[in-house]
This record gives C-alpha cells, structure tokens and sequence, in this order.
C-alpha cells in the first residue's frame, strides 16, 4: 500500500479528509490510522466539545443528542483555522454532524488552508452498531464516555445521526466528495478500503488510469 499512500498524500496535500458513520462504525478507529499513515492531525468534534467544560453541552452529549450548532461553531470550527495546524493535513472525525453545519466546515477548511478533498462514509448496520455496543460493554474498552452506558442513549444517537446527519452526508455526495465504505470488517480491511477508495479518487481526480489490480 506505499504506493497508494504516496498518492493519496500528494492529492491530499495540507486538505483534509471527513469521516461519517453510525456510533461504534470506527471513525476515530480508521481516523487515527489514516492520520499516521498520511502525516496528518486527527480532529475529532466529539473529543473537542467534551473536554469544553460546558456543563449544559455535557448533559446534552451524555443524553446522545448533537451539540447545538451555535456551540459547535464557537468550540470546533476554530481548530480549522488554527495556525499551529496550517502545515498538515486534516483527518476529521465527524465534524459537522447537523444539517446545515457542513457548509460552515467547508468554508473554514478551505479558509484555514484544509479545503476538504473527500467524506468517507463508515457503513454498518444498526444490528452492528448494537454488537459493537455490547462487546464494548464487556471490554470497557472507551473509557467514562456517559453516552455510552445506556442502549436507550445508543437508539438516541442513532436517531440523530439518521435525521440529522444523514442530510449532511447527502451534501457531500452531491458535491462528489462521497466515499461509501463497507465498515463491518476487521480494522485492517476497513482502513485498507478506505485508503483503496481514497486512492481512486486521487488517480481520477489527476486524469490518471486506475491499475485493475489492486
């Protein structure tokens, strides 16, 4: 996979990549591996609002429902315009999960020096969702996070992702920048499809033959 990195990265340049999905589909998973791969810092919306201090903005994360897109605007659009991040490309994990919020990111990518180059679209089931969910449980493996302890919390946040995300990621697709990636594999096909994905899109977007091979 060199190769595809090497390509991917001379596409990408200082631009940054969107990450989508249903709780529990991977995107930090997938983000912080595409980040070492292709040099770039990960900035993941979720992590940014909570560690805000917002006690209000806290309650309504614990309870699975979206941040409000005033308080998205004043604690995550910043980081795209921040000068210490100006040389690297970006990894996104899900920033801009309401509708209307996508073109606020747009804008402050392309300002900030980050145009965005491509949305991947993490895809797994509901029944998926929930599987991760339970083995997650068991494995104690995400730390304190309070939307994580409750299957009602997790229908929640399915709900908003589907009524409220889903028509961000639609914008995306419109504007050719959708990557569909089958997500229900190990961690090492995932993120070998999406860098398969990404590639694609780097040749096309140069003119360039696509190997049949890969």
């Amino acid at each position: 996979m060199e190769n595809y990195i090497a390509i991917i990265k001379q596409w990408l340049g200082t631009g940054s990549i969107n990450i989508f999905g249903l709780p529990f589909s991977g995107k930090d998973t997938v983000g912080v591996r595409l980040a070492e791969l292709l040099g770039a810092r990960l900035l993941s919306s979720g992590l940014i609002l909570r560690s805000a201090g917002d006690k209000e903005l806290l309650k309504d994360l614990a309870a699975g429902v979206l941040a409000p897109t005033g308080k998205f605007k004043d604690l995550v659009l910043p980081y795209l315009k921040r000068e210490d991040l100006a040389q690297y490309p970006l990894i996104l994990s899900s920033v801009g999960r309401w509708e209307g919020e996508e073109y606020d990111v747009i804008s402050a990518a392309a300002d900030g020096g980050h145009p965005i180059k491509a949305a991947l679209l993490l895809n797994v089931s509901e029944a998926e969702v929930k599987n991760r969910w339970e083995a997650s449980r068991m494995l104690q493996d995400r730390g304190q996070r309070q939307d994580d302890h409750d299957l009602e919390i997790l229908d929640v946040r399915i709900k908003e992702f589907i009524t409220k995300t889903m028509p961000v990621i639609e914008t995306y697709r419109k504007r050719g920048l959708l990557l569909p990636i089958t997500a229900n594999k190990d961690r090492d096909t995932v993120l070998r499809n999406a860098l398969v994905a990404l590639y694609d899109m780097a040749m096309r977007e140069q003119g360039k033959d696509i190997p049949i091979e890969q």
